[in-house]
This record gives structure tokens, sequence and C-alpha cells, in this order.
């Protein structure tokens, strides 16, 4: 489960390849939050420039090997994704796709942020990726965090002008950890301390 020994693993997606992109100003708080707690190991996946092959090609690449890897040995994730044309982008469904079939994704918790310039937010992007995750086996938790006029709660410089919203998306990690050290931590526990029984016997 943990990436390092005495770690919780917690890998971030952050789905937007476009340069200076508000998906990747909204992880920003996510991960100053993650790094407060000293039992996380956090990874970034950032697929600006990676290999991920389209469905059907082929062989999976090194840069898919790394992210199925890295996924494969966290104990949670976090989405973050644009709304583009009323859906979640395309580069999360492609990343996604790379997951391998069972999905590296099943049985893992995925807590979910969504960013939109409109004034209704990301509600049809977290609604698609909630369910296309939750398809493949993944633990899609509820309260999902959506960022409406993003364009006008983040700055240039990354800084949350929003009081509110920058309580939300920091309240969103603690979600997935609470969830992870309630539910995920004792099973993975007692499994070890089964298997080190056998091994004794």
């Amino acid at each position: 489960m943990p990436a390092e020994t005495g770690s919780i693993g917690i890998v971030v997606v952050i789905g937007s390849v476009r340069p200076g992109n508000y998906t990747t100003k909204a992880v920003g708080l996510v991960l100053d939050e993650l790094r407060k707690f000293p039992d996380v190991h956090v990874d970034v996946i950032e697929p600006t420039g990676m290999d991920l092959p389209l469905p059907g090609a082929a062989g999976a690449t090194s840069a898919v090997k790394s992210i199925r890897a890295k996924i494969a040995a966290a104990a949670g994730v976090v989405f973050a994704t644009p709304e583009y044309h009323g859906s979640y982008s395309s580069v999360s469904k492609l990343l996604i796709d790379n997951l391998g079939f069972p999905s590296e994704l099943s049985g893992k918790p995925i807590a979910l942020l969504g960013v939109a310039s409109g004034v209704i937010g990301a509600v049809k992007a977290l609604e698609h990726l909630r369910s296309v995750c939750s398809h493949v086996g993944g633990i899609v938790l509820p309260g999902p965090c959506s960022v409406a006029n993003v364009q006008k709660v983040f700055d240039e410089d990354g800084n949350c002008l929003d009081s509110v919203t920058e309580k939300r998306i920091r309240g969103l990690p603690a979600k997935l950890l609470d969830y992870i050290r309630r539910s995920v931590c004792p099973w993975a526990s007692l499994e070890e301390t089964v298997r080190g029984s056998a091994r004794a016997e």
C-alpha cells in the first residue's frame, strides 16, 4: 500500500497540459495540504510530454509503466481535471485508458477535483469522471470539489483569491486521508499480520 515504509502513498494526477492551466494552480493547494502530513508520500503525474498511446495501440511505453507502478503502490489517488465541452479532459481519459485491465485504479480510493470557467463549475466533468473511475473499480469518494469561475479564483501566480474556495480545495486531501486511515490502513495491517503468521508456521 504505502509508497515508502511507514508512509501513505498518494498519487495526484493533473489532467491538463495547457501552459499556465488553472488545474495545476488548484492542485497546488492540494499538494500544500498533503505535504503537511509527515506520514504521506506524494507522487505527481503531470502528463505534459508523456508518451501515452491511444487505446488499442500495442505495448506499454516506459511512461505508462511508470504511471502504473506509481498508482499500484499508492494508497489513494487525486484526479484533477478541467471541464472541456461538458466533460473531463481527454488527457485524463487517455491516462485512465492506459492503466491496464484490470485497471490499476481498481480498489483505490479516489478524490476528485474539477475546475471550470463557467458559473456552475465542473459539475458535468466530475459526473463523467466519477462514472468512469467507478466503472474500472475505483472507490470514488463522495463530495468532489468543483471550482467555478476559476479564472477569477486564482491569479497568474497561482494564489487563491477566494477563501471559501481555498478551504474547500484544502479539505479534499483530508477527506481522502481520513478514508484511507479508517478503511484502508486497518485492512493492510491485518493482511500483513496474516501473511506474517503464515510465514512463521
